[in-house]
């Protein structure tokens, strides 16, 4: 079956060493966003990038691949998503925030397990 709809899309930018009580704060932002029980949250590490430091950060040189950028994408309803912005600003020293409109396209199989058409 398939539905769709209107959500937001919160994809917050931090770097991989970035820490929060000893923990990655990606690894945290993740754990966050499961306990409000929002719809979905990935992490998707970059190869290469730089932020307000304009320092280019890369895999391809060993010494410069310390601090890759690292994006947790968060989605769900308009709502739920601002009212989880707040517990952010405890777990961010830096980082960026981006917030933009999207339409979903849920895909679930029917009771039967076959795809629907």
């Amino acid at each position: 079956m398939r539905t769709t709809g209107q959500a937001l899309r919160a994809t917050v930018f931090v770097g991989e060493s970035d820490t929060w009580r000893h923990k990655p704060v990606f690894t945290e932002i993740v754990h966050r966003a499961h306990a409000a029980r929002l719809a979905g949250a990935s992490v998707f590490r970059g190869v290469e990038g730089f932020g307000s430091s304009a320092l280019i950060h890369t895999t391809r040189l060993l010494s410069l691949s310390e601090d890759l950028p690292v994006a947790v994408v968060l989605v769900d309803s308009e709502e739920r998503i601002r009212s989880f912005l707040p517990s952010l600003d405890e777990v961010l020293g830096d980082g960026l925030v981006v917030i933009d409109a999207v339409e979903t396209i849920r895909y679930t199989r029917d009771t039967h397990g076959e795809e629907a058409q």
